[in-house]
């Protein structure tokens, strides 16, 4: 099958942003490249090894690819893009005069071949991210993650992913109803349930990544403990007002709440997360980038939460925020 293939040539720190814009557009599938070069910092602590040479994208870029039907008019496609990513200067993020371009090519050369280069990945010193074609034999008390991200997600090991696991791992406690906004891949669902969650809730807006959801709950041998819904949160809470909480798997009012999505679209739902989290109950933020860092937590205080803990990675950052 042909694709129309759609390529970015950006910033690491317009990544979130071009890729909401790309998925918006209507792509079935996107794949993002970062900087290959050893010069930048990376994490050691698990004995991780990384051998020259990764790829020839500078430091600090990114390459973005969006597939499109064959028959998609790419023309306003294109045009869209570029306004939005014009746009973009006016919230102060860096671009860095980015490229664009347009050409075909055949699904067999793309869907499948970035798989050789996504290996096992440990996470922190209990959570390990494992391909669910890799073999891999853990060590003891590892929690291994198994991940088929299909065409549309990546491989969990992004910045925001990752400081949200690591801060998942923290927060959580075993017995706790966690719900999952904007769930994607499926990933903090499956991670919060093998640390002991007791049930999640996990949704999203898009049915592409409501059935990778699924299907990496499955490979989990995870489906009595995680309920996976096309939904927001607003949904969510319409759904226990009327229906009751059975079909949603988790008690309303939940013990934590976690989404790891744009700052722009954290800051629209923060009274959502408010009446759905009991009183006392956390809820994580990631997708940060640290210039819109102020403005998500200028949005939760002005909703009660009070801020308990920030983590950061490079230019990211993940908030974790308390319901007073």
């Amino acid at each position: 099958m042909l694709w129309q293939e759609l390529t970015v040539h950006t910033t690491e720190e317009a990544i979130e942003m071009i890729t909401n814009f790309v998925h918006e557009l209507g792509a079935g599938g996107v794949s993002i490249e970062e900087s290959g070069t050893l010069n930048k910092e990376r994490d050691t602590s698990f004995g991780q090894l990384y051998e020259a040479p990764f790829n020839d994208i500078p430091e600090g870029r990114a390459v973005i690819k969006g597939y499109f039907y064959q028959g998609t008019d790419m023309e306003p496609v294109l045009a869209s893009l570029k306004e939005s990513v014009a746009q973009l200067t006016d919230f102060d993020i860096d671009t860095g005069n980015p490229t664009f371009e347009v050409v075909e090519v055949d699904d067999e050369d793309w869907a499948h071949a970035w798989k050789t280069y996504f290996k096992p990945i440990r996470i922190s010193d209990r959570l390990t991210i494992k391909p669910t074609w890799e073999d891999y034999t853990a060590s003891e008390g590892e929690i291994i993650l198994e991940l088929d991200p299909g065409m549309a997600f990546g491989t969990g090991t992004h910045a925001t992913t990752s400081l949200c696991l690591k801060t998942l791992e923290k927060v959580m406690k075993p017995g706790d109803d966690v719900i999952d906004v904007g769930t994607g891949s499926g990933i903090l669902s499956i991670a919060a349930a093998k640390l002991g969650a007791k049930h999640v809730l996990a949704v999203d807006l898009d049915p592409v990544a409501v059935d990778s959801a699924l299907d990496n709950t499955r490979q989990n041998h995870l489906e009595d403990q995680i309920t996976v819904k096309l939904s927001d949160l607003l949904g969510v809470l319409k759904e226990s007002e009327t229906e009751g909480d059975a079909q949603l798997g988790v008690s309303i009012p939940v013990q934590l709440v976690v989404a790891n999505i744009l700052a722009e679209v954290i800051v629209l739902f923060v009274k959502d997360v408010y009446d759905v989290l009991a009183q006392g109950g956390y809820y994580i933020t990631s997708g940060i980038i640290t210039n819109k860092e102020a403005d998500v937590e200028q949005a939760l205080v002005a909703a009660n939460f009070i801020i308990v803990e920030k983590n950061y990675d490079s230019n990211w950052v993940a908030i974790v925020a308390r319901k007073l």
